[in-house]
């Protein structure tokens, strides 16, 4: 009895510590099992990987041909999406690309300042000979007594001095026989000063021009500069882009504008500058002209009344 029931307890405590072992083998297997699909699912995502692959891989470049550009030129296409060939800037160039305003507002500058040196080129050989002819005349007359011999000395000679004796001339004739010589010398005067005020508009012809050109030229070629800067964010906006590839050369063209104007007016203002002293100083020696022939009339008036009154006295 005391056998048997040994051997059931011992059975009994085989099976619990069977139960026990085999409870304790399932416990350890069941975190092994839940981390398997885990363990399995790199195996799984791994052939998705190895299809991506391909495209990157360089085995996948010779097969068609195409090479990747690197990244430093991957930004740059980026910030150029549409790269062109550099523009041209020459002046010809420039001028040619601007806008049909800007193209007339050169075109007017470039036209003023040939007129300037036009007029720089003829005042220069007009004023020369002027003065060189008037100082050589008031020479000749220099020790004439009467107004025939002035005439005499200068010949056939045209110009101021001439004009001044012919006046003279003329209205001591016109006066003859009239005793007061003070009406005489106050209508020659009167003569002198008209001839004076001609020749002095003579000798300053297109002076006037060069100051109008001088004056306007710099704000005609702002005109054309912002005419042309208009145009360039007209079509900064238009682009939708702030590249300054794209912007300088409009911009540039525009300047051009103010550049041709101030070359037009600078040159035109320094001109008639030198022309307004030049002039000042032909007219002083036209008003010693004047003056000399004022002189003459007055002896010959003196010596005909002197004549006159010695005759009478006899």
């Amino acid at each position: 009895m005391f056998r048997t029931s040994l051997r059931r307890v011992s059975l009994a405590a085989a099976l619990i510590m069977g139960s026990l072992v085999s409870s304790a083998i399932a416990q350890q297997n069941g975190p092994q099992q839940s981390t398997a699909p885990s363990a399995q699912t790199p195996a799984v995502s791994a052939p998705a990987a190895k299809v991506q692959a391909p495209p990157v891989s360089s085995a996948s470049e010779p097969a068609t041909g195409v090479t990747q550009p690197p990244a430093g030129n991957a930004g740059a296409s980026l910030l150029n999406p549409d790269p062109s060939p550099p523009h041209e800037l020459s002046p010809w160039s420039m001028f040619m690309s601007a806008d049909i305003v800007v193209q007339l507002v050169m075109i007017g500058l470039a036209f003023a300042s040939l007129v300037t040196w036009t007029i720089c080129i003829a005042k220069l050989a007009e004023l020369s000979l002027a003065r060189r002819a008037l100082r050589a005349a008031l020479n000749k007359i220099g020790d004439a007594r009467s107004l025939a011999e002035a005439q005499m000395a200068l010949g056939a000679r045209e110009g101021v001095l001439a004009s001044l004796l012919a006046s003279a001339m003329h209205e001591a004739r016109l006066s003859a026989g009239i005793s007061s010589d003070a009406g005489i010398k106050e209508r020659a005067a009167s003569s002198f000063a008209e001839i004076v005020r001609a020749e002095s508009r003579r000798i300053r012809l297109g002076m006037g021009l060069l100051a109008t050109i001088g004056a306007t030229s710099p704000f005609v070629g702002l005109f054309g500069t912002v005419w042309g800067i208009m145009n360039s964010f007209i079509g900064i906006s238009k682009s939708q882009t702030t590249n300054l590839a794209v912007v300088a050369p409009g911009i540039a063209e525009a300047l051009l504008a103010t550049a041709l104007g101030l070359v037009a007016a600078i040159p035109a203002v320094i001109i008639y500058n030198y022309f307004a002293r030049v002039t000042r100083g032909y007219t002083e020696l036209v008003g010693r002209a004047s003056g000399a022939a004022g002189r003459l009339l007055s002896r010959d008036l003196d010596r005909t009344h002197g004549s006159l009154s010695s005759r009478a006295a006899e």
